[in-house]
């Protein structure tokens, strides 16, 4: 038996159940999703008798579950509501039919979901880019340019809003068409780091914030390994730009690898602390990935077929753009309108001359014709 497909902002009582469910002292998330099979809704777990929920709880579980709802669920409930009348916010049960699919079937699946933003893109194709906070400079070119070529291809970046790599994820992927997903460890209504804030008031009108944790929660060492499940569990794949060897990003990784995901791993000097955990994920099997096209064509996004259209372009096509490209670097909207081409359908175009070694992305959106 599956939850019911419910969206939770109907009603206040089925709103209250799943916060109830959530509160309930000793009910992991393990055994919550066990009564949520057993039972189908929260308001089925707290109407069952004890005998019915030692079926699936242990007694001190059980116990809990018959006690009375804690003083402070109704403030919270308050709040929860006034949040959901903001434009742009949204709160998912593990029970509702708009909860991201490919999260909803991994182990210990958050029973709510704090959404602000476009909720559209938690149903997107996906990929997370994840790495070093303390990342060196190449490290962050190379997470932005490898998630906006990335995203151009259509996929969405995920990522956990922390400064480094994160942040250069989460920029490349809103300059593409496929937008960004942003994993807070904190309330969704608190940002982290506050040197992000910009960024992630950014994400929010044009990407996806993302949270289990109640509003109001303040950032916790214990919060940010937590949060790297849901970072993977939203992805196809997770890709690690630079890592050290005991980098959170390896744990990020192992979720992956644990809830089925691939791993990616971009290599780099063997003198380099920063390489040394992408090189040991190489060693246990990680993909190597040199550039976007290694991803894509990994993720089957680059079939035989379409791999070679991409990398022998029409000549007419490939003549237009260059010439109308010339010598400058140049914004791939500003080119977009120069060939009365939708700037969505250039942008696919482009990544295919990049693949070909006929263009070179820059920093900023630009595009820079190569010279053979």
């Amino acid at each position: 038996m599956q939850a019911t497909d419910i969206p939770i902002e109907v009603t206040r009582p089925v709103l209250a159940g799943w916060l109830r469910l959530q509160q309930t002292d000793g009910v992991g998330l393990l055994t919550a999703h066990a009564l949520l099979l057993e039972f189908g809704t929260p308001a089925a777990i707290f109407a069952a008798s004890r005998e019915q929920l030692l079926a699936v709880a242990r007694p001190r579980q059980a116990d809990a579950l018959l006690a009375a709802p804690t003083t402070r669920l109704e403030a919270e409930l308050d709040a929860v509501q006034a949040w959901q009348q903001q434009p742009g916010n949204r709160l998912l049960a593990w029970g509702d039919a708009a909860y991201p699919e490919y999260l909803r079937n991994t182990t210990g699946a958050p029973l709510l979901l704090y959404v602000k933003g476009r909720a559209a893109l938690l149903h997107q194709r996906s990929v997370a880019v994840v790495g070093s906070r303390n990342a060196s400079r190449q490290g962050v070119l190379n997470a932005g340019h490898l998630a906006q070529a990335l995203s151009d291809a259509g996929l969405t970046i995920v990522s956990g809003l922390a400064l480094g790599i994160d942040a250069a994820a989460h920029a490349g992927g809103l300059d593409g068409p496929g937008g960004t997903i942003a994993v807070l460890g904190t309330g969704i209504d608190r940002i982290y780091p506050a040197r992000n804030g910009a960024l992630a008031r950014r994400i929010a009108d044009e990407g996806c914030l993302v949270s289990e944790y109640a509003l109001g929660a303040p950032p916790s060492r214990d919060n940010f390994p937590r949060r790297n499940r849901i970072i993977s569990g939203l992805a196809r794949g997770v890709l690690v730009v630079e890592a050290a060897a005991k980098s959170g990003s390896l744990i990020t990784a192992r979720l992956a690898l644990e809830q089925g995901r691939d791993v990616y791993a971009v290599p780099g000097s063997i003198h380099a602390t920063l390489s040394k955990g992408c090189h040991q994920l190489i060693r246990e099997g990680a993909k190597l990935v040199e550039s976007a096209a290694d991803v894509l064509q990994a993720m089957q996004m680059l079939a035989d077929g379409e791999a070679g259209a991409r990398t022998a372009p029409d000549d007419s096509f490939v003549d237009r753009v260059l010439e109308a490209m010339g010598e400058d670097p140049v914004q791939a909207d500003v080119l977009a309108l120069h060939l009365g081409q939708a700037p969505g359908e250039l942008q696919g175009q482009l990544l295919a001359l990049e693949l070909a070694g006929l263009l070179e992305r820059l920093p900023g959106g630009m595009f820079q014709r190569l010279r053979g």
